[in-house]
C-alpha cells in the first residue's frame, strides 16, 4: 500500500503540522456544539456491561523496564481524570478533552512512545495502553465509537496476544483522539483502576445488558510491497448475540493496515492466536495467509513462493493449484 510507505519529514515539518492540528482540535471542541462528558461519580452504577484487564508490564525487546514503570505512573494520573466518568445519552466522550495535555507540572514523566515506528520516550508516554483498553471494552458495549485512529506501525511480534491484531486505538495529544458517543437512552459509567500488575477497565450502566458481543477478525494476512516494506492487514467484526446465545447479527467494525517493523516471515514471529469464528486455522506456506476452511480470495491470492518460508500447510487455493498440476497431462 503506497500510503503506508514511510515518508521522510523534517523535524520542523512535524512540529508545524502538530501545532496546526492541535489548534484545529481545540477550535472543534469549542465550536462543534456537542456536549462532552465531564461529570465523574464515585459510586459505581449497578450493572456491569463489560470488563477487561491488561498487563502493565510486558517483555518487550530493547525496551527498558524503567519506561514501563514510568508508564504506570502516567496511567495513574490519567485515570484520576477518567475514573467514574458518566456519559449521558447524546454525550460524547473525548479521551484528550477529559485527560488534558500531559505535562511535567501535572506529574507526568518520560514514558515509552512510538514515533514513526520507532521506540522512543516522551512526557506522558504509555497512555496508548489506556486508550487501547477503553476502545476494546467499548466494542463490547452499545456505545458508538465515532473517532478512532489505528496504529500505522506494527512494532513488535505477537507475544501472548489474546485479542485480534488492530483492536486498539492510538492516541497523540490532542489531534489523534478517541471519541465515543452515547446514542442510547441510558447513561453509562467508565471505571478504570490498577489492580495488582494489571490495568482494568469497565463500562457500567443503570440498566442490565440485553445483548452480548464477541469480537473476531477475518482476512488476516501480510503482503510484501514493491517498495520493500511488509504490511499487515485484517478486518475486525463483532457478533451481537442475545443473552441466551442466539446470533442476532454480525457487524463490521473496522479494517487495519500497518507497516511491520520486524520480519513476520521468520519462524519465531509466525505464532499468532487469532480470535475468529472458525478455528482452528493454519498458515499457508506459500502466501503466509492464516486460513480457515475456505480460501476467500481465489481471484487475488498473493503468491510469495520465492520466500524461504516454513513448510506448514497449503491454503485451499494453493492446494487446488498443486493438485491440478499433478493431474494435468500438460504439466510435462
Amino acid at each position: 500500500m503506497q500510503q503506508l510507505r514511510p515518508k521522510q519529514r523534517s523535524a520542523l515539518r512535524i512540529f508545524a503540522g502538530t501545532q496546526v492540528y492541535t489548534i484545529q482540535r481545540r477550535l472543534t471542541w469549542l465550536f462543534d456544539g456537542r456536549k462532552y462528558a465531564s461529570k465523574q461519580m464515585n459510586n459505581p452504577l449497578p450493572y456491569l456491561i463489560h470488563k477487561h484487564r491488561t498487563p502493565l508490564y510486558r517483555k518487550l525487546r530493547d525496551v527498558d523496564i524503567e519506561m514501563q514503570q514510568n508508564k504506570v505512573q502516567n496511567l495513574k494520573i490519567a485515570i484520576q481524570r477518567l475514573n467514574g466518568l458518566i456519559i449521558e445519552p447524546k454525550d460524547v466522550f473525548s479521551y484528550w478533552k477529559a485527560i488534558g495535555r500531559p505535562t511535567k507540572r501535572k506529574g507526568y514523566v518520560e514514558g515509552m512512545i512510538l514515533h514513526y515506528g520507532k521506540v522512543t520516550s516522551g512526557i506522558g508516554g504509555g497512555l496508548c495502553q489506556l486508550s487501547n483498553l477503553i476502545y476494546w471494552i467499548t466494542l463490547h458495549s452499545p456505545l458508538t465509537v465515532t473517532e478512532r485512529y489505528r496504529h500505522s506501525y506494527d512494532v513488535f511480534p505477537d507475544s501472548r496476544r489474546d485479542q485480534p491484531f488492530g483492536s486498539g486505538a492510538t492516541c497523540s495529544y490532542n489531534y489523534l483522539d478517541l471519541q465515543i458517543t452515547n446514542q442510547t437512552e441510558q447513561a453509562y459509567q467508565l471505571l478504570l483502576y490498577i489492580e495488582g500488575d494489571g490495568l482494568v477497565g469497565e463500562w457500567r450502566s443503570a440498566t442490565p445488558a440485553v445483548v452480548s458481543y464477541k469480537i473476531y477478525e477475518e482476512n488476516h494476512h501480510f503482503t510484501k510491497e514493491w517498495w520493500g516494506g511488509t504490511i499487515r492487514h485484517n478486518q475486525i467484526f463483532r457478533e451481537v448475540n442475545s443473552l441466551d446465545g442466539i446470533l442476532l447479527r454480525n457487524e463490521f467494525i473496522t479494517e487495519n493496515h500497518a507497516l511491520t517493523m520486524y520480519d513476520p516471515f521468520l519462524p519465531e514471529n509466525t505464532a499468532y492466536k487469532k480470535t475468529t469464528r472458525n478455528e482452528p486455522f493454519f498458515v499457508c506456506r506459500l502466501c503466509v495467509r492464516q486460513e480457515h476452511e475456505v480460501c476467500k480470495e481465489d481471484d487475488e491470492h498473493p503468491v510469495h513462493d520465492r520466500m524461504n518460508l516454513p513448510r506448514l500447510a497449503l491454503c485451499h487455493h494453493h492446494k487446488w493449484i498443486e493438485d491440478k498440476s499433478k493431474t494435468d497431462p500438460r504439466r510435462d
